[in-house]
């Protein structure tokens, strides 16, 4: 599989695979020096395109849930590919992440990628121009995903890399403490379908307002028994972080800043029990977590949610900014 490296001036790595547009390895140091790959993924592309974890891609035109794949815009009605039983989730059996992007500019700290989206794709309206670049500036990786359309439509992309900072392969996330600067999220349906809901945090196990392992946060909460699978609605971009997150054990700290209003955690649910991972390790439930800097789920069909309609002339930019260090 074709990967690109690029390094900070301090020695921080990633690996990224125009398959999916792909963050397939980050590597940090612990406490003690010692580098980990970070993320979770695969080690063929053939691995990749078998099992449908979504590791480390770019997924789009419309990433999580859609319920029934359908929306209205503009007064028009659009069924989409379904692709979860009857709903539609991260752009369908076709979507971003599995197109091979092409590697448009690249130099030792900086790649970026561009794919099209033709009209009907999916179902979806609009031809589309995408690019995503990953950069390391100032000891942080950069994520930035922006596109454009010829037509009204919806977009939504989100990188899907899974961390688990111990070092992938290496346990489950349930000891990491995590903190969100966020007093409210979306609850979900037995679908995992937002119900248009906006509850807050406070005294659940989704509250994470000041650092708290997940395994405590979990800990009698009967809907979390299969992990997290939410958004979070995460407060106005500032110099606060959006997420914390930090191993105890190695030390590794990820920081996550982000221009958009919503997060979705996904704790590795039953779709990754078990999967292969990279450099024969197994992955099972909790093997990783995700950070999902989105719009919030559904919203083509909850109008009080932030909107996703992207139109003609407008560009759609989404940004996220890591700093990973150790404590």
């Amino acid at each position: 599989m074709q990967t690109i490296e690029i390094e900070s001036t301090g020695g921080l790595r990633a690996m990224i695979a125009p398959y999916g547009a792909r963050l397939v390895q980050v590597w940090t140091p612990d406490r003690d020096g010692v580098l980990a790959d970070i993320v979770l993924g695969h080690d063929s592309l053939q691995a990749y395109q078998s099992h449908p974890t979504y590791f480390g891609a770019t997924c789009g035109r419309y990433a999580n849930r859609i319920a029934a794949g359908h929306f209205d815009l503009d007064g028009i009605a659009y069924q989409l590919d379904r692709n979860e039983g009857p709903n539609h989730l991260h752009g369908g059996h076709a979507g971003f992440d599995r197109k091979m992007w092409l590697v448009v500019d690249r130099n030792a700290a900086q790649v970026i990628l561009q794919a099209n989206a033709a009209a009907g794709e999916m179902g979806y309206p609009g031809n589309c121009k995408m690019q995503v670049i990953y950069r390391f500036e100032a000891e942080r990786l950069h994520i930035e995903m922006t596109a454009s359309t010829d037509a009204p439509t919806v977009m939504n992309m989100v990188n899907h890399a899974y961390f688990n900072l111990a070092g992938q392969g290496n346990g489950s996330v349930l000891d990491h403490e995590m903190q969100i600067d966020a007093g409210f999220y979306t609850p979900v349906d037995a679908a995992l379908l937002t119900t248009g809901e906006v509850r807050a945090v406070v005294g659940t196990g989704f509250d994470f307002t000041a650092p708290r392992s997940l395994r405590s946060a979990m800990q009698g909460q009967a809907e979390l028994a299969n992990g997290y699978d939410h958004n979070w609605c995460l407060g106005a971009p500032g110099q606060a972080a959006a997420v914390t997150l930090r191993d105890p054990n190695s030390g590794r700290r990820l920081r996550l800043w982000t221009n958009e209003p919503g997060v979705q955690i996904y704790t590795c649910g039953q779709m990754i029990n078990p999967v292969p991972g990279k450099a024969g390790a197994v992955y099972r439930q909790f093997a990783g977590l995700t950070l999902e800097t989105q719009k919030f789920p559904g919203s083509p069909n909850h109008a009080h949610f932030p909107s996703a309609v992207l139109r003609p002339g407008q560009v759609y930019q989404h940004r996220m900014e890591f700093a990973f260090d150790a404590q």
